[in-house]
């Protein structure tokens, strides 16, 4: 259970975040909903985590922004008190491929995705070491380990935060913080629902167990890490995709 844990989720207002807050909530975390667009989004997950007896509230930021991050997680502390759990689920796709993708395509992506996550690592990175103890769970993809044609500056993005999540491993285990990423493959959200059945199919045929992933089987996992199951576990990237890796 996650009683009395404050948790921050970042991109939490849809899709695998909306699924990850949700989990975390029941588990018993207050859940901070980050978002950068759509506010209603956000409240609406609020609203679903409070409709179950959860705790939460909706928090715009553009982690992609430094500063903007570190003034998130200032004012976060100053009124909650603490963050025991950091899940860096932000994330943005600008497909295309590598002959016809433009400079700003590439930074877009690896500026949210993955400078994201060091920015909020990097804010909240001290309160962590000065509570000897958090839970930092980078949302990375199986895309970040078998590349995608397309996909290279999110590939790249992803494989990135592969590389960030061993890294910053090593460097805060001493102080009981543990570090891990979840890799989802193809997972049932409003991103993928607009893929074409014969898409679909062609996908599902690749995945060893045969279906697609649900937001939920992220969530899970996402849940489990961050409890007390995870205690004992960091520096690792943990597939959630059926086998297709």
């Amino acid at each position: 259970m996650l009683t009395d844990k404050v948790a921050l989720v970042t991109g939490g207002s849809g899709g695998i975040g909306r699924g990850i807050a949700l989990a975390l909530a029941k588990a018993g975390a207050f859940v901070l909903v980050n978002y950068n667009g759509s506010a209603d989004k956000a409240q609406a997950v609020v609203e679903e985590i409070e409709a179950a007896g959860g705790k939460g509230e909706a928090v715009q930021c553009n982690v992609a922004d430094f500063e903007a991050c570190g003034d998130m997680t200032k004012a976060l502390l100053e009124k909650h008190g603490r963050i025991d759990i950091l899940v860096n689920n932000a994330g943005i796709t600008k497909d295309k491929l590598l002959i016809g993708m433009s400079e700003e395509d590439y930074d877009m992506v690896l500026n949210t995705n993955l400078k994201g996550a060091f920015n909020t690592i990097r804010h909240l990175a001290r309160t962590f070491i000065k509570q000897r103890s958090g839970k930092i769970i980078n949302i990375t993809s199986v895309v970040g380990i078998k590349g995608n044609a397309g996909q290279a500056n999110y590939a790249a993005s992803k494989a990135g935060m592969i590389g960030l999540t061993k890294s910053i491993a090593k460097e805060l285990g001493s102080r009981g913080v543990c570090v891990n990423a979840v890799a989802p493959g193809f997972i049932d959200t409003e991103m993928t629902r607009v893929l074409s059945d014969t898409a679909k199919k062609a996908i599902t045929d690749n995945i060893p167990l045969g279906r697609i992933g649900s937001v939920e089987d992220v969530a899970r996992v996402v849940a489990f890490l961050a409890g007390e199951g995870g205690d004992y576990i960091t520096g690792q990237v943990i597939s959630v995709d059926g086998g297709m890796a």
